[in-house]
């Protein structure tokens, strides 16, 4: 923070010496500006003078020195650039001051002085301008685009030093577009960006969310007990706050699930239903779809089901609800402050559904519903009806909800499914990529690794879309849930120090399970637009199966398609080599693949919690590390405001439209195009209505389902184990 805030206190103090300077009507002689130089200590040595305007009188007027370099952060010579031909030209002003004294106009010195302090008080500049950036501009420029992926993989050298391994993961970075060069460059560049430092910042508990004077320290939820009492937030012992809420949600959930934690009628409760959106929704969903097919995760979650409610669209709603029995339904509210419209609104509906099947009693909600939410929010959770003793799992300001994934937000409805004890396992593994995050040196640290690359393909090699594709079915969700993490993380235009950045950050990130997305969007990262790919594999699958008759597994042949994608995007297919199998020469070229797209490699033993938690850590970090670099405040979202007000204004002239008895069009000032698609949104649903087209047309609508009654629920089943072969 103090970075931020030197130059509000330097602007203070010259203004108290620029005030000084006020000229008398009655009189035109300038009082001096201090003799003292505005200066670092690193600069104060033997023979160097400071600024210092001369005055007719012998008298001086001293001010105490600004030692710059005092604040916490070191602020370089680059941010205050007080060059020597500055001060020799203001030393020369000075002579000629008191040599020709009657022929100064004070005036005019006081507006030169004036123009030259916005060159002092000057924010730091951007990375872009640094020696470092620009060597590897020059180095991308100049080296890198003019070599081929073909060449690099020639060299076993630079192929033997571009992995790193920890704990079973191994990252293999050799089919990125670098030399070792290449990462001397971008080391030297952590290192001007005080890599380390911020990331020891981060995990310390300072508060780097400076726009929201926030901590930072989703690595907090998952920190072993032994480390209670090392990070504090406000004087408040972050880690035991975490402990003292997953043994509240340990006990909760055993209880539920052993049978002592009844609904309103008695029933033994099997259905959750978690509702949430963004973070509160894409990180528990994705744990869910891999812990849906591990060994210990089926086992575990037989007899129940957990089902996610996010989109405020009311079709989603019906999806959800369709088939399940309310009075075997127990409902979770994820919302940091209870406010979220879409999560009140499908709360609210939630909350209905119970009330029409079990009655309009208080009691229904207090048995079927609790909540994840700040300590902040708690008046909004007990006017809702939730039992804000026994039921309401809270989490901190200093956790942003796409990170929260360790917190309440996950660990409430996983631990619910799968028991509390596969959810440690998952924090377990998270942990185990902290340490090494934090820890490892920077040329064996696989997130640091990764961020590099990842600012080296964005901002020198100009590639802005990004590809995740695990090659695991149970990882279907993990790209959506990345795409969140980084683009509201990274998606920024302004530098920390508020500066509006004139370098690409942030990627357009996407994905699909492999090998699906071979027959999808594969065509365009082959031979069209360079969009560099993260592949993800692992040694062994889930569930593997090898058919009579079969040389290779199922996995094996999965497995053949994540080593030879990486190959074919970095190698490609020459002319030649498409000529030589015979091709027509009038399509010879449209079979050709240039190549030299970068990719990187990540190979896990076998996906399960614990491997789940080490991929989810990596990859914030990854996001973290980024930011650090392109000098950004990764940890707020501002941008997602502004669609959020122009929806409540909407609202309201929705509403308006709905229950205006003449029916008028709805004119919305200075939007005339906002304005027709509402009224043909507003009278062709009223048209529908007139003539009986469709069901629940707004504003009439009903939540309640009869249907979970008519279906035979399906007979308990276990897949069987990873035994090999279909059993």
């Amino acid at each position: 923070m103090m970075k931020e805030l030197i130059w509000f206190s330097l602007s203070a103090s010259l203004s108290a010496s620029v005030q000084s300077f006020h000229l008398s009507p009655f009189q035109q002689a300038v009082p001096p500006l201090s003799t003292h130089p505005l200066h670092s200590k690193a600069s104060s040595r033997k023979g160097r003078r400071g600024f210092g305007l001369g005055h007719p009188t012998s008298k001086k007027v001293s001010y105490p020195p600004i030692h710059l370099d005092e604040v916490d952060d070191d602020i370089d010579s680059q941010i205050f650039p007080l060059q020597d031909d500055l001060e020799q030209q203001l030393n020369t002003h000075t002579t000629a001051n008191h040599n020709n004294n009657n022929n100064i106009n004070a005036g005019a010195r006081v507006s030169e002085f004036l123009s030259n302090i916005p060159r002092v008080l000057s924010p730091p500049p951007l990375v872009s301008s640094t020696q470092e950036w620009r060597k590897l501009q020059r180095h991308a420029a100049q080296t890198i685009k003019s070599t081929h992926l073909r060449e690099l993989l020639q060299d076993p050298v630079r192929c033997d030093a571009m992995f790193a391994e920890h704990d079973g993961v191994y990252f293999d970075y050799s089919r990125q577009q670098v030399t070792l060069e290449t990462m001397d460059l971008l080391f030297d560049l952590a290192e001007k960006q005080e890599l380390t430092k911020r990331i020891q910042a981060m995990v310390n508990g300072e508060k780097i969310n400076f726009t929201e004077d926030r901590a930072v320290l989703h690595t907090a939820l998952r920190a072993s007990k032994d480390k209670i009492g090392t990070v504090f937030v406000d004087d408040e012992d972050a880690i035991k706050e975490v402990h003292d809420v997953l043994d509240q949600i340990k006990q909760f959930t055993e209880a539920f699930r052993s049978g002592h934690i009844t609904g309103y009628t008695g029933k033994r409760m099997r259905n959750i239903v978690s509702v949430g959106i963004g973070g509160s929704y894409l990180g528990p969903e994705f744990l869910h779809e891999v812990l849906k097919t591990e060994e210990e995760g089926i086992s575990s979650s037989l007899g129940y089901s957990l089902r996610f409610l996010a989109n405020v669209d009311p079709v989603d709603v019906e999806r959800t609800c369709a088939d399940l029995d309310p009075e075997e339904t127990l409902i979770i509210i994820v919302s940091k402050t209870f406010t979220t419209a879409e999560t009140m609104l499908n709360a609210r509906t939630m909350r209905q559904w119970l009330w029409d099947f079990m009655g309009d009693d208080i009691d229904v909600v207090k048995k079927h519903v609790v909540a994840c939410s700040s300590v902040s929010a708690t008046e909004n959770v007990k006017a809702f009806g939730i039992d804000t003793d026994k039921y309401f799992f809270r989490f901190w300001d200093w956790v942003g909800g796409r990170y929260s994934v360790c917190g309440a937000a996950g660990a409430v409805p996983i631990s619910l499914l799968y028991g509390f004890d596969l959810f440690e396992k998952f924090l377990e593994g998270a942990r185990s990529m902290d340490e090494h995050f934090i820890n490892a040196p920077m040329r064996q640290n696989i997130p640091i690794l990764m961020g590099l690359l990842g600012v080296w393909n964005s901002s020198f090699m100009g590639y802005n879309s990004r590809a995740l594709i695990p090659y695991a079915q149970a990882l279907l969700r993990l790209p959506a849930h990345i795409q969140q993490l980084d683009m509201e993380s990274n998606g920024k235009r302004i530098s920390r120090h508020g500066i509006e950045i004139d370098y690409p950050v942030g990627e357009v990130d996407f994905g699909e399970p492999g090998t699906n997305s071979q027959h999808s969007f594969f065509q365009l990262i082959h031979q069209g637009q360079t969009i560099p790919v993260d592949f993800l594999g692992f040694v062994q699958s889930q569930h593997d199966i090898l058919i009579d008759g079969e040389k290779l597994s199922s996995h094996d042949e999965l497995m053949s398609n994540f080593f030879a994608q990486p190959d074919a995007l970095a190698n490609g297919k020459t002319a030649d080599e498409v000529r030589a199998e015979g091709c027509a020469e009038d399509l010879i070229l449209h079979k050709v693949f240039d190549g030299n797209r970068p990719s990187s490699s990540l190979l896990f033993p076998q996906l399960s919690a614990y491997v789940t938690g080490q991929i989810l850590s990596l990859y914030e970090h990854r996001t973290a590390v980024q930011g650090f670099i392109w000098d950004l405040n990764s940890f707020d979202q501002w941008g997602v405001e502004l669609g959020k007000k122009l929806a409540i204004d909407v609202k309201d002239h929705l509403t308006k439209a709905r229950y205006d008895p003449k029916q008028q069009p709805v004119d919305i000032p200075d939007a005339p195009a906002t304005s027709r698609i509402l009224n043909y949104y507003v009278q062709n649903g009223r048209e529908a209505t007139e003539n009986g087209i469709g069901v629940s047309v707004n504003p009439l609508t009903s939540v309640t389902r009869k249907t979970y009654r008519e279906h035979i629920p399906p007979p308990i089943h276990d897949l069987g184990g990873n035994v090999g072969k279909l059993s």
